[in-house]
C-alpha cells in the first residue's frame, strides 16, 4: 500500500531522519490509519444528522480581553538561538 518511495517523501515532508527500522515501523503505523479511514468511508452515513456537541449554544467563545504578557527577556530566556530580541529560527525555504 505505502511503498518506498512514498515513505521517503513523508520522512523528507515531516523533516525526520529515521532508521529503516523507525521507517519500516512508520509505515506500517500508517498503513493501519489508512485502513480505519477506508473503513469508516464504508460506514453509511445517509440521514445521519451532523454532529453537535452542544445543540442550540451557537458560541462558547469567552470574549477577547488583552492581558500582560512575559517581559521579552523572560520570553527570550530559554530561546536556543536569538537575535535583536526576536527568536532566531532556520528559514523555512531556504534560497
Amino acid at each position: 500500500m505505502i511503498d518506498e518511495k512514498v515513505m521517503v517523501k513523508v520522512e523528507a515532508l515531516a523533516g525526520l531522519r529515521l532508521t529503516p527500522e523507525e521507517r519500516e515501523r512508520l509505515r506500517a503505523d500508517l498503513e493501519k490509519i489508512l485502513a480505519y479511514f477506508q473503513k469508516l468511508g464504508e460506514v453509511l452515513t445517509e440521514g445521519v444528522p451532523p454532529f453537535s456537541p452542544l445543540p442550540g449554544v451557537v458560541n462558547a467563545f469567552r470574549e477577547d480581553e488583552p492581558a500582560p504578557s512575559l517581559p521579552q527577556e523572560e520570553a527570550l530566556r530559554n530561546a536556543p538561538e536569538k537575535e535583536d530580541g526576536f527568536f532566531a529560527v532556520p528559514p523555512l525555504f531556504p534560497s
